[in-house]
């Protein structure tokens, strides 16, 4: 049976990097690895970045952001990915079961937001059997690119 195990990164190491740097053509084919963005990210109060380890292995990993605001601590899920050779082990099950305990227990968050493409199948159904429902609200986005465009059209 694989050992399965989930823990937060509190420090910066290669062996982060390489696996920050495998998993996110996963996450996005648009972004682009940045070494020391995944320093920032373990020194940051903010961000807690949390690793999947199938037999020591990193195979996985979720971000959780944490902040107080005038109506509570919040939290937000992002970048939730396991690589695809270690799917079928529950391991992004156990990821996110994980944030939402980290999230209650550790920070005491009044509430857990996250977001999900609607292609996404397998993710938005682990999502909705995790515990999280659907809002019924408008996503904005900022883009320094979109509105650079906007203003110049």
């Amino acid at each position: 049976m694989a050992e399965i195990t989930i823990d937060e990164a509190t420090e910066f190491s290669d062996e982060l990097a390489d696996a920050i740097e495998k998993l996110l053509p996963e996450l996005s084919s648009t972004a682009v690895y940045d070494r020391e963005l995944v320093k920032e990210i373990v020194a940051s109060e903010a961000t807690h970045l949390y690793l999947a380890r199938l037999d020591g292995r990193i195979v996985g990993t979720a971000s959780l952001c944490v902040v107080p605001i005038p109506t509570g601590r919040r939290a937000h899920v992002e970048d939730v990915v396991v690589d695809e050779s270690a799917r079928g082990h529950g391991l992004s099950r156990r990821l996110l079961e994980h944030l939402v305990t980290e999230a209650n227990e550790r920070f005491g968050v009044r509430t857990i937001d996250l977001t999900s493409r609607p292609d996404r199948e397998a993710a938005n159904h682990l999502y909705r059997t995790g515990g999280f429902v659907q809002r019924n609200t408008n996503v904005y986005r900022w883009d320094a690119a979109a509105a650079a465009a906007q203003k110049k059209g």
